[in-house]
């Protein structure tokens, strides 16, 4: 038999979405599945984007790439279709570049011929407690995974509050191919960020290239 593939993420559900969230899922989200994208297209793809409020100022910053965003959690979801839609449901023109996977990105990586350009990962679920710490998502193997579908000169951006998980990806990456730098940049801001549950001064970044 073959073995399940661990998962690293936590709820999909949480609590009830609201009527119009429904019909979002309902309607909006099987339009903008990440299907038939162009090969000469520029990629971006964001993995866990919480509410999407990272996701979203990628859009508007570079209206002509395509912005691939990743999430299994469906209370997400529903909020990133909420901010992206009008009072009838359709998609904001600013926003329009925008394609939503909603379920484990492992199983997007492996289907799609994708290349980004850019692949961000910001406050990863750090898994804390040592009996849980075999579902941290950025793990050798699949840090790997991701330097397989960036494009020529394309970059992995890692950020995160928990400076012990820090540690630890940096010691995933050395088990790898890529070459890893700490970017002087400015905080993102992202409400995952804001709830700061490491209790950290600032988060830290990591910029893996191949």
């Amino acid at each position: 038999m073959e073995k399940q593939e661990i998962r690293t993420f936590g709820r999909r559900h949480g609590k009830k979405l609201s009527a119009r969230q429904t019909v979002l899922i309902d309607t909006v989200l099987p339009t903008i599945l990440p299907k038939n994208i162009p090969e000469n297209t520029g990629k971006i793809l964001e993995i866990g984007f919480g509410a999407g409020e990272h996701l979203r100022e990628i859009a508007r910053q570079t209206p002509a790439k395509i912005i691939i965003g990743a999430e299994p959690f469906m209370n997400g979801v529903a909020s990133l279709l909420s901010a992206i839609t009008n009072e009838s449901n359709a998609i904001r023109d600013e926003y329009k570049n925008i394609r939503v996977y909603p379920d484990d990105v492992r199983d997007f990586l492996r289907d799609t011929n994708c290349k980004f350009e850019q692949i961000w990962i910001l406050h990863p679920d750090p898994w804390p407690k040592a009996r849980h710490e075999k579902r941290r998502l950025l793990r050798a193997e699949f840090l790997t995974m991701l330097a397989a579908r960036l494009a020529p000169h394309g970059e992995i951006i890692i950020g995160t509050d928990h400076w012990e998980y820090f540690d630890w990806i940096k010691n995933a990456v050395a088990k790898t191919a890529l070459h890893a730098r700490t970017p002087d940049i400015q905080t993102i801001h992202t409400r995952y960020q804001t709830k700061n549950m490491a209790g950290t001064a600032t988060p830290k970044y990591l910029i893996l290239t191949n």
